[in-house]
């Protein structure tokens, strides 16, 4: 394949590797806003008096407007590029953080909310999209696993937050926690302008010179910018052998007639890379992973820690395993693979909710006594869930999605993915209160357990491994059977009919 006989595999380019750093802090002030609420809930509940409902509703709205703002990403994307839909991202962040951190009363805190799940939205889709495109097919597994990684930092960063303002007074601790998410969306609306756009983006557009500058600096060497040069032009639909610095492409039609070839009358490839992106991002939140995210404080409350400050320092822990674990699996995606990490995630699931929902039953069997054993089996539940998730399902549901769609499908296709991922997100969130006071705590992390049995086996036979391929090549994996064989898959080159 041209696009691999070029690279050096052994390289690491410093200038993609930065600038997917740069696109991804827009995923830590998100992961911020995520972690922050958790424990800014327990402080607003008390000021401003609101009811559980209320709670969920301001936990769970974030992800109804994000499921907005990712659908009018891919769109805007393809209009105003990648690097521009970063900004804005950050822009309406901004707004969101300053609404938030103002708050008045529960209107503004929702209005604010409510800006900065569009923000979310439009986050979610382009950071990985952007850091898949820049990248070459040896290191995008890492490159594009940034976004997660910046996410669990900052969530990270949200729960420290948490302990540290909450011991300011109570009206202005939890509005310190929420509005100072507002000094790196400012800082980032700057700062990503200085860096390049995707060349992928630059081709579709007809862009042909400066798609291969950069091309130039995000590559190895220059034989492999060629390469890559040349099957994006494939891609989209220009003649590989084309040597003017500006064409009008024959596909160009900014994202027109994209949603018919995704839903009307999809390629057999393209629907089995549809199933498959919708799939994973619906098991990403089926599993559980925002019930404890969000509401870690009340499942260690329920396990029998009652103070404050060791609630707070519990879910602190939640937050650096959730780190320490998607930096590792940053490390094995590109050796490793996907899939077996993925495969070895989603078991791990299965045995860690079970085991939670063992534990947090018997606490609730027992009352009126402190079971110290159940308390300690619950937190070590609670971090092997969050590890698990972390090593595999975590950072792949944003890589696999973000370079499983053809060129000209690849932004809008993935913010379907974001959007699906946000309903379930905002599902899981307004819900969980309500189901664990249905069904005990207990039963719903059973419920759980049972979701990531049947993830297990969707993605065993319905996602094919793509390591190593590029970009332009993964769309064969999915013309083929996708049962586990495909591990061993040779991809033959793509032509301009593929795409």
């Amino acid at each position: 394949m041209a696009a691999e006989s070029g690279e050096n595999k052994n390289s690491f380019n410093r200038y993609a590797c930065l600038c997917a750093i740069i696109a991804s802090i827009i995923s830590i002030i998100f992961g911020y806003d995520t972690g922050v609420m958790s424990g800014a809930m327990i402080f607003i509940k008390e000021d401003l008096k609101i009811s559980d409902v209320q709670v969920e509703i301001l936990a769970g709205i974030l992800n109804i407007c994000a499921l907005v703002g990712s659908l009018a990403a891919g769109r805007t994307s393809d209009y105003i590029g990648r690097r521009y839909t970063i900004v804005l991202a950050s822009i309406i962040f901004l707004i969101g953080a300053v609404l938030m951190g103002y708050a008045p009363n529960y209107a503004i805190l929702m209005t604010g909310r409510c800006t900065a799940g569009v923000g979310v939205g439009f986050a979610l889709m382009i950071a990985p999209v952007y850091s898949a495109e820049i990248s070459s097919p040896s290191t995008r597994g890492f490159l594009t696993s940034l976004p997660e990684l910046c996410i669990s930092f900052g969530i990270l960063l949200g729960y420290t937050s948490n302990y540290l303002f909450g011991k300011l007074t109570l009206r202005l601790g939890w509005r310190m926690m929420l509005g100072v998410a507002a000094v790196p969306s400012l800082a980032l609306a700057f700062s990503i302008l200085k860096m390049p756009e995707s060349p992928r983006w630059l081709v579709l557009e007809g862009r042909l010179k400066e798609a291969k500058k950069i091309l130039l600096l995000i590559s190895n060497s220059e034989e492999e910018a060629e390469s890559r040069f040349h099957d994006i032009k494939i891609a989209a639909g220009i003649d590989p052998d084309c040597v003017e610095e500006v064409v009008k492409p024959p596909n160009i039609q900014h994202g027109q007639g994209v949603w018919k070839d995704l839903f009307i009358r999809p390629t057999p490839a393209v629907r089995r890379i549809l199933i498959a992106a919708i799939g994973i991002h619906f098991f990403e939140h089926a599993t559980g992973i925002e019930a404890v995210v969000l509401y870690s404080p009340r499942i260690f409350h329920k396990a029998g820690v009652t103070s404050k400050n060791k609630l707070l320092l519990a879910t602190v822990g939640v937050g650096l395993t959730k780190t320490t674990f998607i930096l590792i699996a940053t490390v094995f995606l590109d050796k490793v693979g996907r899939r077996r990490l993925l495969l070895t995630s989603t078991a791990g699931l299965v045995v860690s909710l079970s085991g939670l929902g063992f534990a947090l039953t018997m606490v609730e069997l027992n009352p009126g006594e402190r079971l110290v054993w159940a308390l300690c089996l619950s937190i070590i539940f609670t971090y092997l869930y969050v590890a698990f998730f972390s090593i595999g399902l975590g950072p792949i549901t944003w890589v696999y999605s973000s370079e499983i769609f053809p060129l000209r499908l690849r932004a809008q296709g993935a913010s379907i993915g974001v959007a699906v991922n946000r309903l379930m997100n905002a599902i899981v969130s307004m819900s969980f209160i309500s189901i664990y006071k249905a069904i005990t705590i207990g039963g719903a992390f059973f419920m759980f357990a049972g979701v990531s049995l049947v993830a297990w086996w969707f993605f065993f036979f319905l996602l094919p491994e793509t390591k190593g391929k590029s970009l332009e090549e993964i769309e064969i994996l999915f013309t083929k059977s996708t049962r586990h064989e495909n591990q061993g898959l040779e991809v033959q080159p793509t032509t301009s009919n593929s795409v």
